[in-house]
């Protein structure tokens, strides 16, 4: 295999923290060549001093100079320090690099996922949204660039485990009658309908298995994450929407499931840490130690499973209706619910607000295609200040009642 040169582009956050877990127990396999943040100084300080990379990025080109300071004050004058956003772009593409994590959340990691496939890189995504947002173009990018495409996400990657396929994820399925995507449901799972508009950030952060960014957290509250999944796996693996089922799964223990027309189900399971995904991207298509504990089913002694309520959770319905349009109708999904979340988050929109400003955009943002990077910005830059103004009037409606 010899040692592989790594980019992670979003090191700073959980996916990039535990892929550096993953590789400092791997020495003789890979290296790290670039590391990338936003604004994180002080745990990309730390990354550098234990991982000696190449080059890192700060896309706030102020804490770069900070960066840039700290670096040179313990003598690690040897690394390089860009900033901007269009210095991710250049890492993702290196060619000393051999495999590039795609970890930024959100649309912002979709230019920077987009230039590691155009450089036939092995692209190990976790940033889904890159992958919801551009849909045909990625898959298509991957493939005229004989870039190889590994999913991250842990259902994703359970569904690849399942599919026993020598090559990346991207494959024409044979046999294959269902993917059932698991979801724990998040900490509302039970709540009563009513309570839910008055759930504050904190509650909507506090999951009850995974340990993830706010945002994403939120998401999983929502089940916006699952939604994201669902088009995700449509892209991944070439089927239907009718063909992706969400099943909710509150230990978290089963990742997901195929569904085979002979009646065969093959479930992937594990204990809920990303190393094992992460791991196994890296080795792919070998096996390599993650640093999980091993499962111990005696100690889970029973699994729950039921179907999610689209009353309960809107956002998947919108999402089904999204990959159903087609066209730029995901990256409108994905635009106005990223607004929604942030408002949330900020205090300025209730929880049960953020299925509303995803529903509001669909129904009012022109849908069409969706055929190059310059029409999916342009629709997410439509729709962004589309839910923002819709917000903002919300937010005046419940002041003057």
């Amino acid at each position: 295999m010899g040692v592989k040169s790594v980019a992670i582009l979003g090191s700073t956050g959980s996916i990039g923290v535990s892929t550096l877990d993953v590789i400092a127990r791997h020495p003789d396999r890979f290296r790290v060549h670039s590391l990338t943040a936003y604004h994180n100084t002080d745990r990309l300080f730390e990354q550098c001093r234990q991982f000696s990379p190449d080059v890192v990025v700060m896309v706030d080109a102020d804490a770069a100079l900070d960066l840039e300071r700290k670096l040179s004050g313990v003598g690690l004058n040897t690394i390089t320090v860009l900033s901007g956003a269009s210095a991710l772009e250049q890492v993702a593409s290196a060619a000393e690099v051999d495999y590039v994590m795609a970890a930024i959340v959100g649309a912002a990691g979709l230019l920077s996922s987009l230039a590691a496939a155009r450089a036939g890189k092995r692209v190990l995504l976790a940033n889904k949204e890159a992958l919801v947002m551009s849909g045909d173009l990625f898959i298509r990018t991957i493939s005229e660039n004989g870039a190889t495409l590994l999913p991250i996400d842990s259902e994703h990657n359970a569904v690849f485990q399942c599919l026993s396929s020598d090559t990346d994820a991207n494959v024409a399925l044979t046999g294959v009658r269902r993917i059932l995507l698991t979801g724990s449901g998040g900490p509302f799972r039970n709540l009563p309908l009513d309570k839910l508009g008055a759930v504050t950030p904190d509650q909507a952060c506090a999951h009850p298995v995974w340990s993830m960014g706010r945002k994403i957290s939120v998401d999983s509250a929502t089940m916006m994450n699952k939604g994201l999944e669902i088009i995700e796996a449509c892209w991944l693996f070439s089927v239907s929407p009718d063909q992706v089922e969400v099943v909710l799964h509150p230990q978290s223990v089963i990742h997901s499931m195929v569904d085979y027309v002979d009646g065969s189900v093959l479930a992937q399971l594990g204990n809920p840490d990303m190393r094992t995904p992460i791991a196994h991207a890296l080795a792919w298509p070998e096996r390599i130690d993650s640093g999980v504990d091993a499962l111990d089913l005696p100690s889970i002694a029973h699994m729950d499973f039921s179907k999610p309520s689209f009353e309960r959770f809107p956002c998947l319905g919108h999402a089904y209706a999204a990959i159903r349009a087609g066209g730029n109708a995901p990256t409108v999904l994905n635009a106005s619910n990223e607004v929604a979340v942030d408002a949330f988050l900020q205090g300025r929109l209730k929880f049960t607000g953020i299925a509303d400003t995803v529903s509001a955009s669909l129904e009012h943002i022109e849908l069409g295609a969706s055929d190059s990077v310059e029409m999916i910005l342009e629709s997410d830059h439509r729709t962004r200040k589309f839910a923002r103004r819709f917000i903002a009037d919300r937010l005046i409606q419940q002041e003057q009642a």
